[in-house]
């Protein structure tokens, strides 16, 4: 296995990849729970491991949070006595204050005294998530944190770790093989194959670019990008987003002002055209230019890359229509992108 990648600080890294391809061995080797024979692990200036140097920090001495797969949670300890076990580090006047503030955060204030058996599988994720969190840690680990539960609970426990990630800063590496986890919730994306890395970026840039290897045609291609609620419509129940100059609008989507959205805009969603229409049921008419027109993975389609300023768009369209519109490299067009094509995610 040989994997090299670097997550930025403060951002949500996708490790993403087939069963089997080293994503977990990845995460354990960074807990110092794996240890290999050729290894480098570095955090905030300081080597983790380094066996070249013969270094190994041990797990228990690393600022690290792991939430398991199956959440690991202690069979006989109530969520109390599970965030009381991994808060031993801080002083003892301050640790019921911490506890306290930790099941807030986790909205776990009147589940204290339950144990795992009598919580709901959201709610134990929530515990093992405050858990993690309880260590102060530098960098919190999540290894396929929704593949054991049912799509409506995945999609809400999404929301949870969203909206926890807006009042935590910290770095999060998340592994996963479902894309919408990766399209969703991550900032930056490592594609992992047979032990090695096959592409490494943004989110934004490699989805822009159609550049994700390893989704074997399983998802059409998408741009997923952040946002920026920059107004509200109550009476026309809209809210207006921008990404760089890009500029929507979508139905509406909670939160003020500032409140930042990921959105994903699919490639078979985005219209094009040479002159402005009329009379349509459509709210984003935007002026772009052509990139590159590529193969749409089907003989009679293509695939067309647009810029709308410093934003990216793709526009899945038949070869013909390339042909009416003239779409060369360079070439300005009219993206139309209908409101509920647009799809929000805070």
């Amino acid at each position: 296995m040989s994997i090299e990648f670097r997550a930025p600080p403060g951002s949500v890294t996708a490790l993403f990849g087939p069963s089997g391809s080293g994503k977990s061995t990845v995460l354990r080797a960074i807990a110092g729970l794996h240890r290999s024979d050729d290894a480098l692990v570095a955090c905030g200036g300081q080597r983790w491991t380094d066996t070249a140097a013969g270094a190994f920090l041990p797990a228990h001495c690393r600022p690290v949070g792991f939430v398991f797969q199956d959440y690991a949670l202690f069979p006989h300890l109530t969520v109390r006595e599970q965030l009381a076990l991994a808060i031993g580090h801080r002083p003892r006047g301050e640790r019921a204050a911490r506890i306290e503030a930790l099941l807030a955060l986790a909205r776990l204030e009147g589940l204290a005294g339950r144990k795992p058996a009598a919580l709901s599988g959201g709610e134990q994720q929530r515990v093992a998530l405050a858990r993690a969190l309880a260590r102060d840690p530098s960098v919190l680990l999540l290894d396929e944190p929704f593949a054991a539960v049912d799509w409506a609970l995945r999609e809400s426990l999404r929301h949870e770790l969203a909206t926890l990630r807006r009042q935590v800063s910290l770095t999060v590496v998340m592994v996963t093989h479902d894309f919408d986890d990766v399209a969703k919730l991550a900032s930056h994306l490592v594609v992992i194959e047979r032990g090695s890395v096959s592409a490494a970026g943004t989110v934004a840039d490699l989805t822009s670019r159609n550049a994700v290897p390893g989704l074997g045609g399983a998802r059409e291609p998408a741009v997923a990008l952040d946002a920026h609620v920059v107004a509200q419509d109550p009476a026309r129940r809209l809210t207006h987003l921008v990404a760089g100059e890009l500029r929507l609008e979508v139905p509406a989507v909670p939160g003020p002002v500032g409140t930042v959205v990921r959105i994903q805009i699919g490639a078979r969603e985005v219209i094009l055209a040479s002159r402005r229409p009329e009379g349509l049921s459509l709210h984003n008419i935007l002026d772009a230019r052509v990139l590159a027109v590529e193969p749409g993975g089907h003989d009679a389609l293509r695939l067309v890359h647009l810029a709308v300023g410093d934003a990216r768009l793709l526009s899945l369209v038949t070869v013909d229509a390339v042909r009416m519109l003239g779409l060369d490299r360079g070439a300005p067009v009219l993206a139309l992108v209908k409101a509920v094509a647009v799809e929000a995610f805070a």
